[in-house]
């Protein structure tokens, strides 16, 4: 629904604000994962906002779920620092996260105090050891690029500085956007977090412009497609010309939609010897971070619970 058609719960429900949240898998497996945590008969309500929604309409949303009683929490995605820039003041808690990143990805409530959070650092963390081996980086040296300067990208390089071990970071971040005004952002925040590492920020407005940058990235190199180009909106922030990294990584941070990123790796998998991967474990982990929060309930990060989710969420895939 959209943020103008929200209407009082009439049981605990849980709410997915997003852009296009009924195509999401969640819509299914949520569901089975209440049922297998003992959340009861918990609904989940997706509320679509236009991609860089108005303030109001961001207001609403925050408003609707601080007033309703039997309103929750809820998972944010794509909209995390648009709606915290528009609502901060509504939030009466934020977490240091949300705080220092700018952005919030979990709503939560506690004793009628509602509070932000940003999930993002761990659960990128999280995915991104999922598939790349440890001792990557200082072994071979390798760079970072992110496409796409928003909230998952700024989370990203928050857990590349502050959790990732300091023998075991990235040679150099680049970070590129289609406007200036996010990797400003960026920019602030690293200047109070960046341990050390080389960070170049890009203004990109143009697809090629990102070809031309990911050609410069060292062989084993991360390319990472953080826009919500290929699940928000149709397309991919490269062209088919772009050229990944030897030996290198392709991560689109989405697993629905187009998906045209992974398309373009694939086309180079063989060539380039590439390790391409999705953004399934990451919704794994993002969705489970922030039912542990809102739910209040312990949900571990690997071992056979977590497996157990894994093999609910990927029968309703």
């Amino acid at each position: 629904m959209k943020p103008d058609e929200l209407h009082n719960a009439t049981v605990p429900t849980f709410y997915f604000i997003g852009v296009t949240t009924g195509k999401s898998s969640i819509m299914k497996i949520f569901p089975q994962w209440a049922k297998h945590l003992g959340l009861g008969d918990c609904p989940i309500v997706g509320i679509d906002c236009e991609w860089h929604d108005s303030e109001d309409a961001y207001r609403t949303v925050v408003s609707f779920i601080k007033q309703d009683p039997l309103s929750l929490g809820a998972l944010v995605t794509t909209h995390k620092m648009d709606l915290l820039a528009a609502a901060r003041d509504m939030f009466d808690e934020l977490g240091p996260d949300a705080a220092l990143l700018g952005e919030v990805s979990c709503i939560s409530k506690r004793g009628g105090r509602l509070r932000g959070h940003a999930k993002d650092p761990i659960t990128s963390g999280l995915s991104l050891e999922a598939f790349m081996p440890a001792g990557h980086f200082g072994e071979t040296g390798a760079d970072v690029c992110l496409l796409g300067a928003g909230g998952s990208s700024l989370a990203m390089t928050s857990y590349l500085m502050r959790t990732r071990p300091a023998d075991d970071r990235p040679r150099r971040i680049f970070v590129t956007n289609r406007s200036e005004g996010r990797l400003e952002h960026m920019k602030e925040v690293h200047s109070r977090t960046n341990p050390g590492i080389e960070v170049q920020y890009h203004h990109c407005p143009r697809p090629e412009q990102n070809d031309e940058l990911i050609s410069r990235l060292g062989p084993h190199s991360l390319v990472a497609n953080a826009t919500g180009l290929g699940k928000d909106a149709p397309g991919s922030p490269l062209t088919d010309a772009a050229v990944f990294p030897e030996q290198g990584f392709a991560w689109d941070f989405n697993y629905r939609g187009d998906l045209l990123f992974l398309d373009q790796a694939r086309a180079q998998q063989k060539s380039r010897r590439l390790r391409i991967e999705d953004g399934w474990v990451y919704f794994i982990h993002g969705w489970t971070r922030v039912i542990a929060e809102v739910f209040g309930i312990e949900i571990p990060v690997s071992g056979p619970e977590f497996d157990e989710l894994s093999r609910i969420a990927a029968g309703a895939r």
